[in-house]
């Protein structure tokens, strides 16, 4: 059995710490083993974030060299696993605690490129937690806290009573574009289900593929990215345009891409592939439902940064739509690039 893992992340104040002493006097039955990454902290006042030195890069077996895995976490979930193989640790689940700087990506990646890692443990998901009144201004200010919102599988919005329905939103609006896979949850106090926070498979190849559906309620053409603003599902429940959604164009960035065609599978995995070689560092997530030829199951994929994945999903259904969606959240990812090659990795 694996031990799921969560990763717990978000901006500074926003209150990662509440949340989590929430969940821990829920969890009953549930033994929990907290990690806290605490990195980088003290260099925020002078605004010089010095980077950890306990970050290694690992090489991947295709020759690409890029994954960062962080070295201190690896250490650190090596010995939770062999104390509990040893009986001297009991817990069912780990939870890791990320400071307001962490980057999710190295964090992620830890699971997947260590092989002892990935025996013991599962990675489940990772969760975001946004602080409703500095959102604005730190998603503005750092990209630190735009990338912790394009990797979230659940974004928690704190401190929502402090601004008005019109803010809280905008931000909704804005979280939205950079990230359409994640459904937003507001928090009081930490105040959140269990089941809104762990075995939430945020890393499983399912055939589920999350994207707000008022997202993807556009048919007249394929594809669609935040930067559509005067898009009418982006009006969805407004008598009036509050006329907040057009002043800022983030870094962080999702689009998403249908087809009723073929994809043929060769022409797609090669041209994912040199995608992901190139681009793979400014891919935080992304994942698809795929109609291919040649198999009548739906094809799954998803990855983080360069490291991607496949697997066959459950048959179409007798009369499903047989469409292909797929969704990317990066940070100034060539759309023309991506849909051009898609395109042509059509039958």
């Amino acid at each position: 059995m694996l031990i799921p893992a969560t990763i717990l992340t978000g901006f500074l104040g926003s209150g990662k710490t509440t949340l989590l002493k929430r969940v821990l006097t829920e969890a009953h039955g549930q033994k929990i083993a907290i990690i806290e990454n605490e990195f980088g902290e003290e260099n925020i006042d002078n605004e010089i974030l010095v980077s950890d030195t306990n970050e290694q890069i690992i090489q991947m077996n295709n020759g690409c060299v890029c994954c960062t895995i962080r070295e201190d976490l690896r250490t650190t979930l090596q010995l939770l696993a062999a104390k509990k193989r040893k009986g001297l640790l009991d817990f069912d689940r780990v939870v890791i605690e990320t400071t307001g700087l962490a980057d999710p990506g190295p964090v992620a990646q830890t699971f997947f490129m260590d092989d002892e890692i990935a025996e013991s443990f599962l990675l489940d998901s990772i969760l975001t937690l946004v602080d409703a009144k500095h959102a604005a201004q730190q998603l503005n200010d750092r990209q630190e806290a735009r990338r912790q919102v394009g990797f979230a599988d659940q974004i928690f919005i704190s401190k929502a009573d402090l601004v008005s329905p019109a803010e809280l939103d905008a931000l909704q609006h804005r979280l939205k574009h950079m990230n359409p896979r994640a459904p937003q949850k507001v928090a009081h106090f930490g105040e959140v289900s269990l089941s809104e926070v762990f075995d939430l498979r945020g890393f499983n190849l399912n055939a589920k593929l999350d994207i707000d559906p008022d997202f993807l309620s556009d048919d007249d053409h394929h594809h669609h990215d935040g930067e559509h603003c005067d898009h009418p599902s982006h009006k969805h429940g407004h008598s009036h345009d509050h006329g907040h959604h057009h002043h800022h164009d983030d870094d962080v960035k999702s689009f998403v891409f249908k087809s009723k065609r073929q994809f043929d599978p060769a022409k797609l995995e090669d041209f994912l592939g040199a995608i992901v070689n190139i681009y793979g560092p400014k891919m935080l997530r992304y994942k698809g439902v795929l109609n291919m030829k040649g198999t009548e199951k739906k094809v799954i994929f998803q990855g983080v940064h360069q490291l991607m994945g496949s697997d066959l999903g459950a048959d179409w259904a007798e009369g499903e739509e047989r469409i292909s969606k797929m969704v990317f959240i990066g940070i100034d990812l060539p759309k023309n690039i991506l849909i051009q090659g898609l395109d042509q990795s059509l039958v």
